[in-house]
């Protein structure tokens, strides 16, 4: 599994951040604010796989990519960025030794937080 860091998802969460499309929410707020399977599976369907690796920070270049097991680190509900997921990812990633993605999401909170 060679996850790396999805440089376009992450232009897309700046912009977004940006735009203001941003939930404040706290730490601990993801496990309840996370798309349920059928939700993905819905988006999906509406819009693609690109649009749905437009939603995560990984990806993992071995996997097929029209698979969700080609995509982790959710960063947002597919209408805004969460703060809560961006905490919950930068954990996981430094976790797991993705450094790339830990640095990236470190900062996208930092842009967060300054809005």
């Amino acid at each position: 599994m060679a996850i790396r860091l999805n440089e376009t998802a992450l232009r897309h969460a700046r912009s977004l951040v940006r735009d203001g499309a941003v939930k404040r929410d706290e730490r601990d707020d993801w496990s309840e604010h996370a798309p349920s399977a059928d939700e993905e599976n819905a988006f999906i369907e509406e819009h693609g796989w690109t649009e749905y690796r437009h939603w995560h920070l990984g990806f993992d270049d071995d996997a097929n990519p029209e698979t969700k097991e080609a995509y982790s680190f959710p960063y947002g509900d597919f209408r805004k960025v969460h703060r809560c997921a961006v905490i919950s990812l930068e954990g996981r990633a430094g976790q797991y030794d993705h450094d790339d993605i830990r640095d990236a999401s470190k900062k996208l909170l930092e842009l967060i937080d300054a809005e």
